[in-house]
């Protein structure tokens, strides 16, 4: 029975790590996309795409080309034992920023 326990709460925790990936992923293309387009606001949109208890943090970086959003999501272990790496995701938008100058 022990045995069985086990590999229980392994296949749930693979699928927690999964889930809480996708959820790094979704965060960091909103982000990235509402910067871009917006300007501002990045960050809290991220943040606000996902599930509030997961408490993501949201670093949104402008360039002149391009937006960055990094979003890491720490990632609780439900097996005994188990270390867990934080989510960890990265997306990179176009700057469509309409209070930049535009080209030529």
């Amino acid at each position: 029975m022990p045995i069985l326990l086990f590999v229980a709460l392994c296949g749930i925790q693979l699928g927690w790590i999964a889930y809480v990936h996708e959820q790094a992923d979704t965060a960091a293309r909103t982000a990235a996309r509402v910067e871009a387009r917006h300007g501002s606001g990045g960050a809290s949109a991220g943040a606000a795409a996902v599930k509030a208890s997961l408490a993501p943090t949201v670093e949104v970086t402008k360039g002149a080309d391009a937006v960055t959003a990094v979003v890491t999501i720490k990632i609780n272990s439900l097996v005994p034992g188990l270390a867990v790496p934080d989510a960890r995701a990265t997306a990179v938008m176009p700057n469509d920023d309409p209070t930049l100058p535009k080209g030529p």
